[in-house]
């Protein structure tokens, strides 16, 4: 096993950029939460999630965002929106070809994150 960190493992911050890209796309063509980003910034977002991914997984990219709890507060986001997130960021990372291990650990990390995110 590796002892290279999670965001080299990923392609340090071009291949996080990707899958942030890749994961936005996603969220966009997905039925159950594209409304939430009709009105949203793509590019704003992307970088927002790349520092996010980057900062958490190893990198020493600085996250100039609003925490979880702050960011998803009134937001009234559900269960089952919450899923479909944690759906899109797989097929990205299936799109990417990232290993097993990878997966597991941002699943462990999305699903760490939940109780911040999930306010209905």
């Amino acid at each position: 096993m590796s002892d290279e960190s999670l965001y080299d493992r990923l392609g340090a911050h071009e291949g996080i950029s990707a899958l942030a890209r890749t994961v936005f796309n996603n969220h966009c063509s997905n039925e159950v939460i594209k409304n939430r980003y009709v009105k949203s910034d793509p590019e704003n977002v992307v970088q927002k999630v790349t520092e996010f991914m980057c900062a958490g997984f190893g990198g020493k990219e600085e996250y100039t965002g609003e925490d979880m709890l702050t960011a998803h507060t009134g937001m009234n986001i559900s269960d089952e929106e919450f899923n479909a997130v944690v759906e899109d960021v797989m097929k990205a990372l299936d799109t990417h070809e990232a290993g097993q291990r990878e997966k597991d650990e941002i699943l462990a990390a999305l699903w760490s994150m939940r109780g911040e995110i999930v306010h209905v």
